[in-house]
């Protein structure tokens, strides 16, 4: 087959959306269908470089980008929205037969129009909670809500099929559908390279930060940012009864200073520490190096980083939320801490990381569960799903 992505963002920045991108399109590209990524060009020398997907560096057809001067995070390039490029010839010229937008904005509808062109399906992965962060309007949140959704519901009518990364987003998706168009609803999440995650050598996060031997660990992982919530976690940490639990926090955010603020006070300093922002393979052997995986965030379509620390085998003690149920079985390979009430969400994980990290026996059965049955993401099976999609929608 011949197979455009249209993406809104693109390696080298780090996100969920780049790691989806670029793993679909090297796993495609291995089986021998011909992939074409449209994206918005990153800054001036640099490329995408590798983050452990499997399979060849796929072809890019670069749009004009540009650095939003506030708001957006630095690397993170916006595409020129002008259909006469020289990106657009190129993907023009390629003739698709599948067209597969991973946005629903600029690139979203450059792919549009090069679907309806090509006489191509038009098919589009929901990676963002749009109304989630509406944070960032200030008092617009609410007018920008209800527009994001006027729009997305348009979108959505032009496309053959849209895939849902977990069936709670597909569940909100169909629910906003006429009943005639919930068909075209697919849940495939992004898959995991499992064998490259477990082949990774995990950090020794005890020798690195001095922590003691019998240090219980929890990593997190992720953009530091209101949404993701990884204030909840510091406070987890602060309010368990475990004194061995230590946390490593990954990544990078506007909500740094603060949580690093909030770190120093007495009742954590010395048991938590920063990595900032690491490149994914290294991040994803930092994390590997700890014993329990804490997510916190309700914003999510998916939420990866659960299946990554699974592969690595790590109990997770996530919040629950969009796509955690997905990922997470309760008692199985992790626990499942209730959202509600929103006042003491912080107080319910610390009891369950202090309840994981005090008995050895229970968190190591988990771990093996996790490990074991991490098949369950593989990247091959959620590329089978996808072709699988493509052919019918083709046929």
């Amino acid at each position: 087959m011949r197979i455009l992505l249209a993406t809104e963002s693109s390696l080298p920045y780090l996100s969920g959306v780049t790691v989806s991108v670029d793993a679909q399109a090297r796993a495609l590209g291995a089986r021998g269908h011909e992939v074409l990524v449209l994206a918005p060009r990153p800054s001036d020398g640099q490329d995408p470089q590798p983050v452990g997907s499997p399979g060849p560096a796929p072809r890019y057809a670069w749009l004009p980008s540009y650095q939003l001067p506030f708001g957006a995070p630095a690397g993170y390039r916006m595409p020129v929205p002008l259909p006469w490029t020289e990106a657009m010839a190129e993907a023009t010229q390629f003739r698709p037969g599948i067209v597969h937008a991973h946005s629903p904005f600029v690139t979203g509808l450059l792919a549009r129009r090069l679907s309806r062109a090509a006489r191509a399906p038009l098919v589009f992965t929901h990676h963002t909670r749009f109304a989630d962060y509406g944070h960032y309007l200030g008092p617009l949140a609410g007018p920008g809500a209800r527009a994001a959704d006027a729009y997305l519901a348009a979108f959505w009518a032009a496309c053959a099929a849209i895939v849902a990364p977990s069936t709670d987003l597909a569940d909100e998706i169909r629910g906003r559908l006429p009943i005639e168009r919930r068909g075209r609803v697919h849940v495939i999440p992004t898959g995991v390279d499992v064998g490259g995650v477990q082949a990774l050598q995990p950090k020794d996060l005890r020798a690195d930060a001095g922590w003691p031997a019998d240090a219980v660990i929890v990593a997190s992982l992720g953009r530091l940012a209101p949404e993701k919530s990884p204030m909840d976690v510091l406070e987890a940490v602060a309010l368990s009864e475990q004194p061995r639990l230590h946390l490593v926090i990954v990544g990078s955010g506007p909500s740094e200073d603060e949580l690093r603020r909030r770190a120093a006070a007495p009742d954590l300093a010395s048991r938590v520490r920063f990595t900032g922002g690491l490149p994914r393979p290294e991040a994803l052997a930092t994390i590997a190096g700890a014993d329990l995986f804490a997510f916190a965030s309700r914003t999510e379509t998916q939420g990866l980083v659960l299946a990554e620390a699974l592969s690595a085998g790590l109990p997770a003690v996530a919040i629950d939320g969009p796509g955690v149920r997905d990922s997470v079985r309760d008692g199985v390979d992790g626990v499942v801490v209730a959202d509600r009430p929103a006042e003491n969400r912080a107080r319910r994980m610390a009891t369950a990381l202090s309840e994981v990290s005090s008995d050895d026996d229970r968190r190591a059965g988990m771990a093996a569960r996790a490990r074991e049955d991490a098949v369950r993401f593989s990247l091959d099976r959620r590329v089978d799903e996808l072709e699988s999609l493509y052919r019918s929608l083709i046929a």
